[in-house]
């Protein structure tokens, strides 16, 4: 039926079309569906607007404005302990690598024992994930607060913090990299009546290698931002430096020392690009 023959029909036949096929001319219903998410969507944006009291923005607008001002007129710089600062970066570097470090050696262990084609065991699967979830579930924060508690104000709760953190998450990684490996290449040495450890040094490990690697290079870039925020609850590092200068109001300082980390940042990344290419064998210009 075209549009010519439609506008010759009255009223009383295109009630009847209505009645025939009601879906097709979409009802009240039909709009009230359409259009019922975007509205509670809708209410709740403004609805949150107004309890965390969006306007008071407006009041702190001048605030923000000296903030911002202070982080980039530096002033006095010859007195700014440049030794401190720069120590505190190595800590925080040697922080983030070492907790890097034993998370991995860990993971490499116990993301085997979580693995469904490795383990065989159900029970004690279930139960190493379950402790990985424990590990992953509490923020690597809550951690360091913990250790601080347990070892004292220093680089080792920081170090502790990220260890259990990587572990719980690097270990979940692992296992489902190992689960996803090509099951040919392990049949093909278990056929020459290797042992499981032969079987996993040269039936798994050569194929999950480049993506354990590649996951433990990002998690050190990771963790050096990480280990910048646990030296603020006590872990020691920069970011002890970093909440110091902020209540000495020492804004420009701050800026110095963010500045500084973020340059370390983009080396261990362009580091770690490189390093994962040489190990897989791959060639960069």
């Amino acid at each position: 039926m075209g549009i010519a023959s439609l506008s010759a029909l009255d009223e009383t036949q295109v009630a009847a079309v209505r009645a025939e096929h009601p879906g097709a001319f979409g009802g009240i219903g039909h709009q009230i569906r359409r259009w019922a998410p975007w509205a509670i969507a809708l209410v709740y944006v403004i609805g949150s607007l107004w309890y965390f009291e969006i306007w008071k923005l407006a009041d702190a607008s001048e605030r923000v404005w000296d903030l911002l001002r202070n982080f980039v007129v530096w002033r006095d710089m010859a007195d700014w302990q440049y030794a401190n600062i720069y120590k505190g970066i190595a800590q925080t570097l040697a922080m983030a690598f070492l907790g890097t470090l034993m998370g991995t050696i860990g993971a490499l262990f116990v993301g085997f024992l979580a693995a469904r084609n490795v383990m065989r065991i159900p029970l004690l699967r279930h139960v190493v994930r379950r402790f990985l979830d424990i590990l992953r579930g509490v923020d690597q924060l809550v951690w360091g607060l913990v250790f601080v508690r347990a070892v004292g104000l220093g680089p080792l709760a920081g170090v502790l913090a990220i260890f259990v953190s990587d572990l719980g998450t690097l270990s979940k990684l692992y296992s489902e990299a190992i689960e996803n490996i090509d099951r040919k290449q392990v049949e093909g040495i278990r056929s020459t009546g290797a042992g499981p450890l032969a079987i996993i040094r040269y039936g798994y490990i050569p194929q999950v290698l480049p993506v354990f690697i590649s996951q433990s290079l990002y998690f050190l870039e990771s963790n050096t931002r990480s280990a910048t925020i646990l030296g603020i609850v006590g872990a020691g590092g920069i970011g002890m430096i970093i909440i110091e200068r902020f209540r000495a109001s020492l804004y420009d300082q701050v800026a110095f020392v963010v500045l500084n980390v973020l340059v370390l940042i983009f080396a261990i990344d362009w580091l770690s690009k490189r390093i994962r290419l040489w190990l897989i064998g791959v060639r960069h210009d």
